[in-house]
């Protein structure tokens, strides 16, 4: 019954970050000779809100997963990463409507990592049928749980464990020994597919150990994205010129903003939301 408790609430999150992002087309590519360029600063106004806290008393690996703690049994989750002029940092910030324009191709899949039990990075942008990589960094078992959610509620994407490498020690009975291991080594890589129902972007990644590991993403459809940097900046270039929808995404603002932006040709567009 609790599992499905929180298989429901990670339901109603999901739909909420993804309930305004419809996917409508193929994309594709061609030369741009004159494109324009969007940037801009995302700002949290007003007071960071309270990170999340898990009780560790409840959960497994209260050892080595509680290192980071506040040091009164709570692991802490902090979904948001401001600076101190409210420079919102790890947001994506990405364009619609741009059916066609400069190559969309991934230097790299993209990687997400179990480090000192957590999932990083917390938010990822990744494409639309193509996969990820997951991989055990930590001395303790991790297993991965990756949802999305539909008009049937939510959908599982791939659920699997996230093995150790096998050189971390196993025989580490004594409290005081298995806290100061903090060594990381990388166990098998887990490459799984990122494949969303049609209208839906939005996933979370769990661990089913330990319920303060998540990690979110997002799928794009086309190459005209960034993700906030320590100042809160984005830039985005080589914008066929056009009038696009801009939408800001983080899982925890309450669902995807969105601005109407003209790029002219050649042009230099600033939007600071």
């Amino acid at each position: 019954m609790k599992h499905w408790v929180l298989h429901s609430l990670l339901a109603v999150v999901i739909g909420v970050g993804a309930a305004s992002v419809p996917r409508a087309f193929a994309y594709e590519e061609t030369e741009v000779t004159d494109g324009g360029t969007l940037t801009g600063t995302i700002t949290l106004e007003g007071k960071v809100p309270r990170p999340k806290g898990y009780n560790l008393i409840t959960l497994p690996d209260q050892v080595y997963c509680g290192r980071i703690s506040d040091g009164r049994g709570w692991r802490i989750l902090q979904p948001f990463k401001v600076g101190a002029a409210g420079e919102f940092r790890d947001v994506v910030v990405y364009l619609e409507g741009i059916e066609k324009g400069k190559r969309f191709e991934q230097s790299s899949i993209p990687r997400i990592e179990a480090r000192d039990c957590l999932f990083v990075p917390f938010t990822t942008v990744v494409r639309d049928d193509q996969n990820v990589v997951v991989v055990n960094m930590d001395p303790v078992m991790h297993d991965i749980q990756a949802y999305e959610t539909s008009h049937m509620g939510p959908r599982v994407l791939f659920n699997v464990p996230l093995p150790m490498n096998p050189q971390h020690p196993r025989d580490l009975k004594d409290r005081s020994e298995a806290a100061m291991y903090h060594r990381h080594m990388a166990g098998a890589p887990m490459k799984q597919l990122v494949n969303l129902s049609k209208g839906r972007r939005v996933f979370v990644m769990q661990c089913g150990f330990h319920a303060y590991m998540e990690s979110w993403g997002v799928a794009v459809t086309n190459p005209y994205y960034a993700m906030t940097d320590q100042d809160g900046r984005f830039e985005i270039g080589a914008i066929p010129p056009g009038t696009y929808k801009m939408v800001v995404w983080h899982p925890y603002i309450g669902g995807a903003k969105e601005r109407t932006v003209t790029i002219e040709a050649n042009g230099k567009v600033e939007v600071n939301v």
